[in-house]
């Protein structure tokens, strides 16, 4: 018995393989049933070759490799009969697709099927067409396909409209062929044959400006008849769905008017009245309806309509927010977004519906309420919706309440037109939200409370409040510590208490256990704690009695893990234990940076770090940065800096030049991750001059410290070398002395340094002279000759120079005139060096250098600070 001749053989096969238990084993099924198919092919076997290939599409489904049925695909197509020919043109569009090259071969075939003369077998051929249709076959049978348009049967019809769409996406040169009996199928009564036919309508439209132009002039008002009647029709029992006639038909009119309608005012007036009927006609307690009514307004909004009928529009959108399918809100949400530029007007009726989707149990929909939302405020209603938006922060889901936060943030920064209420709002977000307010946000109310100095008394007080209330908020801890150590004062005497605020006793050591209690909470992170102890510093100014309690809270954190707060820790003891004569000077109240000026420079590096680097990590993120960024001492930055330095104690108010960092890139770069400055690396000799550079130390009390030379110390991550180095008139200082460089002798005679020369540095291996000269016309300006001299017996090669200096200078190197250094001091190496004091006459020059070069292909590195420099420079 021939294994191929049951009649249920197929469902045998499909029965085996669902019985299947284990992958393996239905791997085996499928092996065997393909190796069954393959003996049958080479036996030619034609009686049940259609049965065959109905198999091999059930594995080729299951995704087993079937491509050696191809073939027999072509052969059932060529074959007379209607059962083979179905099996055939199924098999076309399930194995192959248009990039097989075998589909060359069936072109002539679907020709000739095109034109048969049983309506099935035409339909057929339209239907393998219009799936697998591959620009060479558009072409050739393009013609077939127009001529069917016209054909008497409305399926044939149906199915070359259909398959025109097919050949205009692939040629769309072809449209102008279509256009003509496509603008006659509109004519039609059949519905299937009118909905393909506005579907090609809308096609040639997109594919054609002439084919636009040409339906729009003749077929407007056939489109607006349709809807008419569809939408006026009785019950149709074949076309009724939920009570409607033919929804998926009024769909593609409401689409194809919609394309029709644009930037066209003749066409959108002959559709006003229709479309007006159908958004009044229709119910919307239907999905049906609800489907109908959203192309309307869509086609309202998208033409040149009406203000009366864009509000009519509106308005459906307005129930739609009022219905319980979540789907329905979160569209009518998305066309209000678009439609608020149009009619704002319009949309602000809607704002208590928008405002309760806020407050949605659904995320997208709140996420998208909010962004509507932030697009409705102005200056009129700005007040009363932030004060429901923050209402609602007190009880929002976790997830919600970082862009929550954002969003309040942004409307209170934008439409505040009284700083009270700024600070209020802005305090309130912090003691509700705090953990979720960006770096930023709390920079700029810290700028604001600076320039505000008749609230900032009642600021300090209200962050009192709020902080004894809570110590959970990272950014509401860190602006109430800076404001307690800036205008601790103003909180114990209640300096510039206003008529509305309730009186508070807040004694000195109230402000210090309260700073005490953030510093020592233990979520608090190391950014936070540093703000803390900058904090006592300065109230140990403010209020001397507490001198000796604020050193020993700071003493404590001389042994922290954290280098930062060890760091910080141990200067701060030396300034109150050694320095008192200079404390207050050094501690007194920040200057106040210009408010506009840093909002503007805000503004562009926001838009700056939205169109650059798309993987930085978020400024706000402080727990997950790899280095800590404390804020340190109000400057005026390049407006390449997004953040103000309040905290620390080095103010420079000179103007400091764009940074240009060479070593960003480099992970090796261990001077800069010491000393957190930029190293302007010397330019290879004969090329172009350096751009000019100047480096930001973030901390002055770090600056006089003169690093060891003597060996590498146990925790510095830079390379060794062999030799010894010191500075020359410079002596090591003691790490409680680190205050020292602070009383800098400004004030000194100056003295005339042209042509001065100095030792500026000089180890066992390399002696560096600096040589001055000045230009009369420019005090300010330093033009320094670097002369490098070799004391060892080695050559040295590959010779960089590098110098950084402090951010009131500007430093421009031009290139070395060699980069090989001879031995012996047998010959030497020069560098010009110009540097730029912007407060020339009250600050001296400072600098730090390193030097590497390769002895015997061996890598050496030296490093020094120069603090020698003559007075005048």
């Amino acid at each position: 018995m021939n294994p191929f001749s049951s009649g249920t053989r197929l469902r045998d096969m499909i029965r085996s393989i669902r019985a299947c238990k284990t992958a393996a084993e239905e791997r085996a099924v499928v092996r065997k049933e393909c190796a069954a198919i393959r003996a049958a092919i080479s036996e030619n076997d034609q009686d049940y070759r259609h049965r065959n290939l109905a198999k091999l599409m059930f594995i080729h489904m299951l995704g087993y490799p079937t491509h050696f049925g191809q073939m027999e695909c072509l052969k059932l197509i060529a074959a007379s009969g209607f059962l083979e020919k179905r099996i055939g043109y199924l098999g076309l569009m399930l194995l192959l697709d248009e990039r097989q090259e075998v589909l060359m071969l069936v072109t002539n075939s679907l020709k000739q099927d095109l034109n048969h003369s049983t309506q099935y077998i035409v339909g057929l051929a339209l239907c393998a067409l219009g799936n697998i249709c591959s620009a060479e076959m558009a072409r050739d049978l393009a013609p077939e396909v127009e001529r069917l348009l016209n054909s008497r049967d409305p399926n044939i019809k149906k199915k070359a409209a259909l398959c025109s769409i097919r050949i205009i996406r692939k040629v769309p040169d072809l449209s102008e062929n279509i256009m003509y009996p496509a603008a006659s199928l509109l004519k039609e009564k059949h519905h299937g044959v009118l909905i393909s036919g506005v579907q090609l309508c809308t096609e040639l439209c997109k594919a054609s400006r002439d084919a636009l132009e040409h339906i729009r002039r003749n077929c407007t008002d056939v489109l607006v008849r349709i809807l008419k009647d569809v939408s006026n029709s009785s019950y149709a029992p074949e076309y009724d769905i939920a009570g409607i006639t033919d929804p998926f038909l009024h769909i593609r009119v409401l689409r194809l008017l919609r394309i029709l309608g644009q930037d066209d005012a003749d066409s959108s007036e002959a559709m006003n009245d229709i479309l007006a009927q159908v958004a009044t006609k229709t119910e919307s307690n239907k999905n049906a309806g609800n489907a109908i009514l959203y192309e309307c307004v869509e086609t309202i909004m998208g033409i040149e309509a009406t203000s009366g009928l864009r509000v009519l529009a509106i308005n459906i959108l307005g129930r739609f927010l009022s219905n319980r399918d979540n789907n329905i809100r979160y569209v009518a949400l998305n066309i209000l977004m678009r439609v608020i530029s149009v009619d704002t007007q319009a949309v602000q009726r809607h704002r208590t519906t928008i405002l309760e989707c806020v407050k949605d149990t659904d995320a997208s929909i709140r996420k998208r309420a909010l962004e509507l939302v932030f697009l409705l405020v102005n200056d009129t209603n700005a007040k009363p919706l932030t004060k429901q938006l923050i209402d609602y922060l007190q009880v929002s889901d976790p997830d919600f309440k970082e862009d929550l936060t954002a969003k309040i943030c942004l409307i209170v920064e934008k439409f505040s037109q009284e700083k009270l209420w700024y600070l209020d709002h802005m305090f309130k977000v912090l003691s509700l939200a705090g953990n979720y307010v960006k770096d930023d946000v709390w920079h700029a109310l810290i700028v604001a409370i600076s320039n505000a100095p008749d609230l900032q008394g009642y600021s300090v007080r209200s962050l009192y409040r709020a902080l004894q209330a809570s110590l959970e908020q990272e950014s509401l801890v860190r602006v109430a510590v800076w404001c307690i150590g800036e205008y601790g004062e103003m909180l114990v005497n209640n300096i510039g208490c206003l008529d509305s605020e309730e009186p508070i006793t807040v004694t000195e050591s109230d402000a210090i256990d309260l700073v005490e209690l953030a510093l020592k909470r233990h979520t608090t992170d190391t950014t936070t704690r540093a703000m803390c102890l900058v904090s006592l510093l300065k109230l140990s100014s403010r209020f001397p009695p507490t001198s000796e309690r604020v050193k020993e809270i700071v003493t404590h954190h001389k042994g922290n893990v954290e280098l930062e707060l060890q760091q910080r820790s141990i200067e701060f003891a030396s300034i109150i234990q050694r320095h008192a004569g200079i404390k207050s000077t050094l501690l007194e109240r920040m200057p106040v940076l210009d408010e506009a000026s840093y909002l503007t420079k805000r503004a562009g590096s926001t838009q700056t770090t939205a169109s650059g680097d798309s993987k930085s990590a978020p400024s706000g993120d402080s727990k997950t940065t790899s280095a800590i960024k404390v804020p340190n001492g109000v400057a005026k930055p390049p407006p390449a800096v997004s953040m103000p330095n309040l905290i620390d104690f080095s103010i420079d108010d000179g103007p400091v030049a764009p940074t240009t960092n060479t070593t960003t890139s480099d992970p090796h770069n261990f001077m800069q991750d010491l000393i957190d400055i930029d190293l302007p690396s010397s330019p290879p000799s004969g090329g172009e001059s350096a751009p000019t550079v100047s480096a930001d130390i973030i901390d002055l009390l770090n600056f006089g410290t003169t690093p060891v030379q003597n060996g590498p110390p146990a925790s510095s991550p830079f390379p060794t070398t062999t030799t010894k180095s010191t500075v020359l008139e410079t002596k090591p200082t003691p790490l409680p002395d680190l205050i020292d460089s602070l009383t800098l002798t400004s004030n000194s005679v100056e003295e005339k340094p042209e042509n001065k020369s100095i030792t500026a540095f000089q180890s066992d291996n390399l002696k560096i002279t600096f040589s001055f000269k000045k230009q009369q016309e420019k005090p300010q300006d330093t033009l320094i000759h670097a002369t490098f001299t070799n004391l060892s017996s080695n050559a040295y090669t590959d010779f960089i120079f590098q110098a950084a200096v402090p951010k009131f200078l500007q430093l421009h190197l031009k290139p070395a005139s060699s980069n090989t250094l001879p031995a012996n001091g047998n010959g030497t190496i020069t560098q010009d060096l110009t540097v730029t004091n912007t407060q020339h006459g009250q600050k001296p020059l400072a600098m730090r250098i390193r030097m590497s070069y390769k002895v015997n292909n061996n890598e050496k590195k030296e490093q020094g600070q120069i603090n020698n420099f003559p007075s005048g420079l």
